[in-house]
């Protein structure tokens, strides 16, 4: 597949996600995953401001506890929360860098440690608010292209747009609402693939894959079949014959 068809099969998601019954959580996933795909970074997420002000992951290209523990640390510290701040993109941060570990002391190190050498914030943003950050990873030292910065802006708008649903954001009491509402099912989501990852003794990427393939062929959202999981009211077995089906 093109990088153009990539893009034109974003455009396509985004407009689905005009209509009420619409699964964001499976949405700023996927959006995750084009974004390794079309500007060649190893790892990316999206991570939402809370009712506190600090930033929460809501999504990534994959589910490794490593990574996500990477993206959590960025809560109160890290280039996501510079960008979330002031609103501006950070790009082409050399993480081995000194300097980087004297800004990002518990960061930077843990984001080495983990395999990666660069990073880039760039700012979820709609006129003048800020809503969170997406965060790319790469592995290979190295700088973004001009136009790669501009795609990747895009891509994180377009996930702005998802998330607010055609919402403005001078409504503060509906944008919190749907930004609570979106870490909440996350939150449910974690808990479920935990569960099923430890009941099939699995990985967790294959257990969030069972839950997403299920919840697509039975057109159900995400959460909904998440908290069936927790609540016991679906056979998990059921959900375990979708690990062969997701590619």
């Amino acid at each position: 597949m093109t990088r153009e068809q990539r893009l034109a099969g974003i455009f396509v998601e985004v407009a689905d996600s005009l209509i009420d019954d619409f699964d964001i959580i499976d949405f700023l996933q996927r959006l995750t995953t084009r974004c390794v795909e079309l500007l060649d970074v190893t790892a990316a997420g999206i991570l939402l401001v809370d009712p506190h002000g600090d930033l929460q992951i809501i999504a990534a290209s994959d589910e490794h506890t490593r990574l996500l523990e990477l993206f959590a640390l960025q809560h109160d510290q890290g280039p996501c929360v510079e960008c979330y701040r002031n609103g501006a993109a950070h790009i082409d941060i050399d993480l081995t860098d000194p300097a980087s570990v004297r800004r990002w002391p518990r960061f930077a190190p843990h984001a080495v440690a983990t395999g990666f050498t660069t990073t880039h914030a760039l700012p979820l943003r709609l006129r003048n608010r800020v809503i969170g950050a997406l965060n790319l990873f790469d592995t290979e030292p190295g700088t973004l292209a001009p136009e790669d910065v501009t795609l990747g802006q895009a891509l994180a708008d377009i996930a702005t747009i998802a998330i607010l649903q055609q919402r403005t954001l001078e409504q503060t009491h509906t944008e919190k609402g749907q930004l609570q509402t979106a870490l909440t099912s996350r939150i449910v989501i974690e808990q479920a693939k935990g569960i099923l990852a430890e009941r099939w003794q699995t990985s967790v990427d294959d257990a969030f894959a069972a839950l997403r393939t299920y919840a697509r062929s039975h057109q159900l959202r995400l959460v909904e079949v998440a908290r069936q999981v927790i609540d016991g009211a679906i056979d998990s077995a059921a959900i375990a014959g979708e690990l062969s089906q997701e590619g």
